[in-house]
């Protein structure tokens, strides 16, 4: 079981391992989007969205509800909002000490 836990993980962060994926991720955090809110919310050509869209869905991250010839995409589990936020966090934990690092060389 542990294993298969930690084999979870590993999948899971991979297919979070890209930053346009990321970015798809907080924007549906916002609220569900179809794939031209999407391109147009990125700036991003249609066919790279649609990739990264793909290994989301194929990783259980988000889904997709077909309404007519669109496709509207959601976060499958809400808890990506918390775990975009911690990310967030220990990203600016990073540059606290980061500053606090060049402090202390501007010091010295």
């Amino acid at each position: 079981m542990n294993l298969e836990l930690q084999q979870f993980k590993a999948d899971f962060f991979k297919a979070l391992g890209h930053p346009l994926r990321i970015r798809i991720l907080e924007l549906l955090s916002e609220g569900d989007k179809n794939v031209n809110e999407l391109q147009a919310l990125i700036g991003s050509e249609g066919s790279a969205v649609s990739q990264q869209l793909s290994i989301l869905r194929n990783k259980n991250i988000v889904y997709g509800t077909k309404d007519g010839n669109k496709v509207t995409y959601s976060l499958r589990d809400p808890m990506i909002i918390e775990l975009l936020a911690v990310a967030r966090q220990i990203f600016n934990n990073h540059l606290i000490d980061t500053i606090s690092m060049l402090d202390r060389f501007n010091e010295e």
